[in-house]
């Protein structure tokens, strides 16, 4: 029996802006608190499990698959902080990790224990097991995890609703206990001054910006903390910290645009943080302590630029830390790479950079004089990325990074600084009969509409021929880079025969600054127009056809597929919307909503510019949608989403469905205890991932094998 979609009524509201009349016939579904928006998103989950009801048993494969290739019961590679080796364990059966450490052997002891699964570990003590902090929660999530320098005490914070405000506890690690100190209403992250007896949080405002840091001291009231940075102007987020060598604390002020850090140290913590370089608009650093010839510095990355010319893919300079005003380059500005952080130790720097769409990692050594001769780390696949891991300890005889690709499970490796040997500590494991040598990656590219040649990462197993049922993900925004990154749930489509492919498209920061430039604000069609063009780029190349490719992205990847839906939607079968950005004139205007007054600098201000107002509105997929035929289409969201509210998602489908053309199924999938990044607990997300590959495996009408 046909079962007939949710029919969302229309409740015509006005929004006028620079002498424009848009009707928003949806907007009633913006008050979650109505029991008429809940009846309305519940008949949707009711129509969605319907719709999707014959994919159960495929949806129950696929998770036992993942499950399968899963170590349920697994444990990290220890790290060295102090007198203990700190490490996570997963247990089978248990939907969260454990926080653990053992005692090292002793001063010279660098060789991290060798864990074995199952097994008990001599001297562990179990810190913190989200289990126990998850029970009686449908929702959990671990915001802080800090310990104290010399590792008697942790600050640990946990949020049960999905609404990312967390509540911090302290435990002594000593005895165990709890402290009476209990802090509602932070933000992610804590940071310990070296004396353990204070703090330092973060606050949120209405519109969950982080905007405030305060310090509290142990055994006091929270009455009793004191505010020691607040941040007035919404376009900013502070975030606080401090440096690997514990002398600094550090308070991080950032815009979209615009940065600027300040200072205290870290054994003066009731002292004032004074300003390393005063924000000026457009000017990005960041500010990291060495000791180099017996001096402190500042190393700032930056781009600032030299001359009047402002370096697009930053620099590196240095200064006094008593004068932070005199900068000298180390690191000069160059237009083919993209540098993105350095990292500090007591006798060596590390460079992390991006060159050809690539990240890379170097080694510098201090010298007594200076420094010596940087030493780039070289890898043999075509596509990885590299990184550094969790390196806690100023003084330390290995580096600690990480490596993957898209074929190659996470490797996790040590680096000698003295023999430069790559010491392999832990390989991913995939149960069951993987093999890396079955699958293949590869970079081509795509022509953009103005020319412009955009990288493609094409995943596939081997043998696998063309035109073949094709996955095409995408993000485009914030610079974040979509960097090649191993998936055992996804061997569940390639081994299916489903080629999976990243299109990276401007938005993004694979080719560097301008990359990311060329699409925000006035530019920001690039993104969806590059995406387009990578798919006929697949289709005029031979590896799939329009009827089987489906386009897949989340939160700001989500405004891209509702976009290309609207663009081109004879492109694709089927389109997998989560969290979906697809209304984002309303949101960007309404400095009310959470983070919109920060997005001004990624969208621009449609408030004040009307010419930022007609070219959102030009692209804005729920005020585009059309009478016509588009592609089967499941849009995913939370009801406690903060970042990307549920109701876009929401209006957005009620449009469509009242809106276009043919009979191409349309679903909207609401979880109703969960916050941006969807439920928690990791069999519930391989749930969540098998839903979403059913419904990709059956619009492709790829048989379930």
């Amino acid at each position: 029996m046909k079962t007939d979609p949710p029919v969302a009524k229309k409740v015509p509201t006005e929004r006028h802006h620079h002498g424009h009349t848009f009707v928003d016939e949806y907007e009633w579904l913006r008050d979650k608190e109505s029991p008429e928006v809940i009846e309305y998103l519940e008949a949707e989950n009711t129509y969605t499990d319907q719709q999707t009801a014959h994919l159960e048993p495929l949806r129950e494969k696929v998770f036992q698959e993942i499950k399968s290739r899963t170590q349920e019961t697994d444990m990290s590679v220890p790290t060295r902080m102090g007198k203990w080796w700190y490490y996570a364990r997963t247990v089978e059966g248990e939907q969260y990790g454990m926080q653990c450490r053992c005692p090292i052997a002793g001063d010279e002891d660098w060789t991290p224990p060798e864990l074995t699964p199952g097994v008990e570990v001599p001297g562990e003590q179990i810190l913190l097991d989200g289990n126990k902090e998850a029970e009686g929660h449908e929702f959990f999530a671990l915001g802080a995890f800090s310990l104290s320098e010399d590792g008697t005490l942790l600050a640990y914070s946990v949020d049960t609703v999905g609404d990312e405000r967390f509540t911090m506890k302290f435990k002594n690690l000593d005895s165990g206990e709890l402290l009476a100190d209990e802090i509602p209403g932070t933000a992610p992250g804590a940071t310990w001054a070296i004396d353990h007896s204070h703090i330092f949080y973060m606050t949120v405002d209405d519109s969950w910006r982080p905007d405030t840091v305060w310090r509290h001291r142990l055994g006091t009231t929270t009455d009793e903390d004191v505010k020691v940075f607040h941040e007035p102007d919404e376009r900013f987020w502070v975030s606080c910290g401090s440096t690997r060598s514990e002398k600094y604390l550090m308070i991080w002020i950032g815009s979209k645009i615009t940065s600027e850090v300040w200072v205290l140290e870290s054994a003066d913590p009731e002292g004032e943080f004074t300003v390393v370089l005063p924000r000026r608009d457009g000017v990005e650093y960041s500010v990291e302590h060495a000791v180099v010839a017996g001096e402190d510095r500042f190393l700032v990355l930056h781009n600032d630029g030299v001359d009047g010319e402002k370096a697009e893919n930053f620099m590196l300079s240095e200064c006094p830390a008593n004068d932070p005003g005199t900068l000298t380059t180390l690191v000069p500005h160059r237009r083919d790479v993209r540098l993105e952080d350095v990292d500090a130790f007591s006798d060596h720097l590390v460079l992390n950079y991006r060159r050809e769409a690539l990240t890379r990692i170097a080694v510098w050594p201090i010298t007594e004089n200076g420094y010596g001769e940087i030493a780039e780390l070289r890898f043999d696949e075509e596509l990885f990325s590299i990184g550094l891991s969790i390196n806690p300890e100023w003084t330390q005889p290995m580096l600690r990074m990480g490596f993957t690709s898209f074929i190659t499970p996470g490797q996790v490796y040590d680096y000698d600084l003295k023999s430069g040997e790559l010491v392999l500590r832990k390989s991913q494991p995939v149960l069951g009969d993987f093999d890396a040598a079955d699958y293949e990656q590869q970079r081509e590219w795509a022509t953009a509409e103005d020319g412009t040649r955009v990288p493609l990462s094409i995943i596939k197993r081997r043998g696998v021929e063309g035109p073949a049922p094709l996955l095409l993900y995408g993000y485009g925004s914030y610079e974040a880079s979509m960097d090649p990154a191993f998936s055992v749930a996804r061997l569940s489509l390639l081994d299916r025969g489903i080629v999976f492919v990243v299109a990276h498209v401007r938005g993004g920061g694979e080719m560097g600054r301008h990359w990311y430039e060329n699409g925000k604000t006035l530019t920001k069609r690039n993104t969806f127009t590059d995406f387009v063009s990578c798919a006929r780029h697949l289709v005029d190349s031979g590896y799939t056809t329009p009827d089987r490719m489906v386009a897949d992205g989340g939160s700001a990847g989500g405004l891209l597929m509702g976009a290309v839906a609207n663009l081109a939607p004879e492109l694709f079968t089927g389109i997998l919307a989560n969290v979906p950005f697809v209304d984002p004139l309303t949101s960007i205007l309404d400095p009310s909503l959470p983070l919109t007054v920060i997005e001004w600098d990624e969208w621009g201000n449609p408030l004040e510019d009307p010419e930022v107002y007609e070219y959102m509105r030009s692209y804005s997929p729920y005020e585009n949608v059309e009478a016509k035929d588009y592609p089967a289409i499941l849009a995913i969201t939370s009801i406690n989403d903060t970042r990307v509210l549920y109701v876009e998602p929401a209006k957005w489908v009620a449009k469509l469905r009242a809106t276009k053309t043919g009979d191409s199924p349309l679903l909207l999938k609401t979880e109703m205890s969960a916050g941006h990044g969807g439920v928690s607990g990791r069999y519930a997300k391989w749930r969540e991932v098998a839903f979403e590959f059913a419904w990709i495996l059956d619009t492709l009408q790829v048989e379930a094998v």
